[in-house]
């Protein structure tokens, strides 16, 4: 037997094959399909199956994809609810793939559809748990994320006591040695503490994690609804393009209109700049936004615009171009997308550029816009005048911020604030908006 884990850095996503004696079965896979076939290819393996723990909030799985071109059949619990060809695989089910059995357990927690799988030897010995996100390494899976999407939908406070007996009854009596491989790490939005391991076991689960200390119930639940991080507005989106299975990737993004430099854009529909912040502020089309190509593009996309608005993307160069386009459609919004251009003519708008100095001397003489998340508001302000806005709520939070000073916009890094300084601007035109950019590090 093997086990072979995908990563996806820019979501914090786990994905994974199970192979033995010539067969193989795919664990929550990511929208491009095409690893999975490559590593059947190269150890002459059948793919047999494809699991589904949940449907997924923050990803777009190619489940219905690979069980189209594979012939493979997609097990997921009846609960889903889903409208795609599949196998329900629920508590008491299980599957044989060459020597092992993979048995469904549910963990309803995160979502009232979760499931987790326990993979046991040819002598029935359980020796690994693909935990979804039920258990994640240090931590467990938020349960604020099915209020209002799914075909089943649950408070998150009934979420969080249902996750409290999954773990307890479900997960930690299993063997301390049983492997535990989760579908997120850190950095992912669907926990807020995970480890930055790839994998770990239940006993040391059960030792670190402090979602699995001791505690009451009641003290569980008020523990896991606790500082969860901002939902991303692609999320129910996502939810129910999984539920019923996303278009093939490749046509999918090679439907998406490549667009000549000089051609004339709707000026009604936006305008996602994905080019670096410096070339950005040197020229730009009018009221565009820069969400520059980066390790969490498609995060930051999928929270600035919502999963029904049309835009258009712009890159520096052909490969950025590429390269964009497929972290859209790792959410799914690619079908979004009124065409892609590089380096499109008339860029004649230019950003107001900051003076440090100036406004190290004067802080009180501007208007300062704090993007970041809530969670690291509540840690502390950099400026205590600032006006903390969220980046995923400032377009819908405008009217909010005063227009008597100039406006100067900072997260904690210098990514988010060229967004949210681009968003401010093209909406506010009677002060300048500067953005403080990296140039924040020198007051943390």
């Amino acid at each position: 037997m093997k086990i072979e884990q995908f990563e996806d850095k820019g979501l914090a996503h786990f994905s994974y094959i199970i192979s033995s004696e010539g067969q193989m079965a795919v664990i929550d896979p990511a929208r491009n399909p095409q690893p999975y076939y490559e590593y059947a290819n190269l150890h002459d393996a059948c793919l047999v199956a494809v699991i589904e723990t949940h449907p997924h909030a923050d990803f777009v799985s190619s489940h219905q994809e690979i069980a189209h071109t594979k012939e493979a059949t997609i097990y997921t619990s009846k609960l889903t609810g889903a409208t795609y060809e599949h196998q329900a695989f629920d508590e008491g089910d299980s599957i044989q793939v060459g020597e092992v059995t993979l048995h469904a357990i549910n963990t309803p927690g995160h979502s009232p559809d979760s499931i987790s799988i326990l993979v046991k030897d040819e002598f029935g010995q359980a020796i690994a748990l693909f935990s979804g996100d039920t258990l994640f390494i240090g931590d467990v899976g938020r349960p604020d994320l099915r209020e209002n999407v799914g075909s089943i939908t649950s408070k998150r406070e009934d979420l969080a006591h249902q996750m409290y007996h999954s773990i307890r009854e479900k997960i930690m009596p299993l063997p301390d040695e049983v492997i535990v491989y989760p579908a997120h790490g850190a950095g992912s939005l669907c926990g807020k503490g995970m480890s930055e391991a790839k994998r770990s076991s239940i006993g040391a689960e059960k030792k670190g994690n402090p979602a699995l200390q001791e505690m009451s119930e009641a003290e569980f639940a008020k523990y896991l609804l606790a500082d969860q991080p901002f939902v991303p507005k692609y999320f129910a989106y996502a939810v129910e393009l999984n539920k019923h299975g996303a278009p093939a990737y490749k046509p999918s993004i090679n439907h998406v209109p490549h667009l000549p430099p000089h051609y004339l854009l709707d000026k009604n529909t936006l305008i996602i700049d994905t080019r670096p912040g410096k070339l950005f502020k040197q020229g730009h089309l009018p009221s565009a936004i820069n969400l520059q190509e980066g390790a969490k593009f498609e995060t930051w996309l999928g929270s600035v615009v919502g999963p029904q608005e049309k835009f258009y993307l712009i890159a520096d160069s052909v490969l950025t171009l590429e390269t964009v386009i497929a972290k859209t459609a790792k959410i799914g919004y690619e079908r979004n997308i009124k065409g892609a251009i590089v380096n499109p003519e008339n860029q004649t708008e230019k950003s107001d550029m900051a003076d440090t100095a100036a406004f190290k001397s004067d802080l009180a003489a501007f208007t300062i816009i704090d993007i970041r998340n809530n969670n690291e508001v509540k840690e502390g302000k950099l400026f205590p005048t600032a006006i903390p806005i969220p980046l995923p709520e400032l377009r819908e939070r405008i009217h909010e911020i005063p227009v008597d000073k100039p406006i100067m916009v900072h997260c904690a890094g210098g990514y988010r604030s060229a967004a949210g300084a681009s968003i401010i601007s093209r909406n506010i035109k009677n002060q300048p908006v500067y953005d403080l950019s990296e140039a924040v590090k020198e007051f943390s």
